[in-house]
């Protein structure tokens, strides 16, 4: 078969998921553009084989130059702090809503072939889990609900203009390349770099709350097909493992084991508005994609820790301001103690 190279936008470049997944389309000898605003990334997750503009996805003029001739756009570009939007919701939801609505407007105008969009697990909101693609979004943050907002521009936008859209749907994404001192987000890898700091993990309630975590490398897996598979135009598709529930409790003692530091956890009272219970079913990815698992928690958090073990610890970056401080802030967040 001969192959269709194709002139690909991906935001969030200097990202986790944004980097690699621009370091794999180029890799299979397509022209990518990458983009980023180095809010969530490291400037040495940019691949070397790529085009990249240090931008944000706000700044339409520009974003509007740098479409030209694109055929693919991958929107993978968040502020993905669900818990820090009820706290922050005027930072997230900008460089959430407004972002996306900026790069679609601009992928529109261009004729471009296909959207994929990133959205998230956060859409499903309290609903009964293992989430389905069938359930309707309910979003209980505001994050989740710069989410839906965002798929529906673009369901609209795409509908309207005769232009391809995928909605793909990550749960939990680990491995190497993630920002580990973001003290808002990714539990996994927050978790490791306290402990190689001699410091306890950090649970908020009682830590029963369930989750499903994929590999980096299983994401892509689903991500890359999304390209131009024809069958996939308007599909909302879920992205993780179905075989492999956890409580952030069994996360504490898997990286506890994995990286040698036994400390009891400390444990601080509920987020406001944490979804107790996120997983997924993988049967339309399955259906759709073959996805399967092939690489199981234990050895993604591995793979995270030989990642950070590498680069070294860092300190926790405070990068985003608190806009709302009240006696529901976390203290964790408002006295800096991660």
């Amino acid at each position: 078969m001969k192959f269709n190279k194709k002139k690909i936008l991906v935001t969030g470049a200097a990202g986790f998921l944004g980097s690699h997944l621009s370091e794999k389309l180029a890799n299979l000898g397509h022209d990518v553009i990458g983009i980023d605003n180095m809010i969530g990334g490291y400037e040495d997750n940019v691949p070397k084989n790529i085009t990249f503009h240090k931008i944000d996805c706000c700044d339409f003029e520009k974003i509007k130059e740098i479409m030209k001739d694109v055929n693919i756009v991958y929107h993978c570009a968040a502020t993905a702090h669900e818990g820090l939007s009820v706290f922050s919701p005027f930072e997230i939801t900008k460089n959430n809503y407004l972002a996306s609505v900026s790069i679609f407007t601009a992928a529109v105008n261009e004729k471009v072939e296909r959207i994929i969009f990133c959205s998230s697990m956060a859409r499903y909101g309290e609903q009964k889990a293992p989430f389905k693609e069938t359930m309707e979004p309910q979003p209980v943050d505001p994050y989740a609900i710069s989410k839906v907002a965002s798929e529906e521009v673009l369901k609209n936008l795409c509908d309207l203009n005769n232009i391809e859209w995928v909605i793909a749907v990550p749960h939990n994404i680990i491995g190497p390349k993630q920002k580990y001192d973001d003290p808002f987000r990714n539990v996994v890898s927050i978790m490791i770099n306290r402990m190689m700091q001699g410091k306890a993990p950090i649970i908020y309630g009682d830590g029963k709350q369930t989750r499903c975590f994929s590999y980096i490398d299983d994401c892509l897996s689903c991500l890359i097909p999304m390209l131009d598979q024809k069958n996939l135009n308007k599909q909302t598709i879920n992205i993780g493992p179905d075989e492999e529930f956890v409580t952030i409790n069994k996360i504490a003692e898997i990286c506890s084991n994995i990286t040698g530091v036994n400390l009891e956890p400390i444990h601080k009272k509920d987020r406001p508005k944490e979804v107790k219970h996120a997983t997924c079913s993988a049967d339309k990815a399955r259906s759709l994609l073959n996805y399967k698992t092939t690489v199981s928690l234990k050895q993604g958090i591995e793979k995270t820790f030989e990642y950070i073990k590498k680069r070294g610890t860092r300190p926790f970056d405070y990068n985003i301001n608190i806009e709302i401080n009240n006696e529901l802030t976390p203290s964790t967040w408002k006295n800096k103690e991660i």
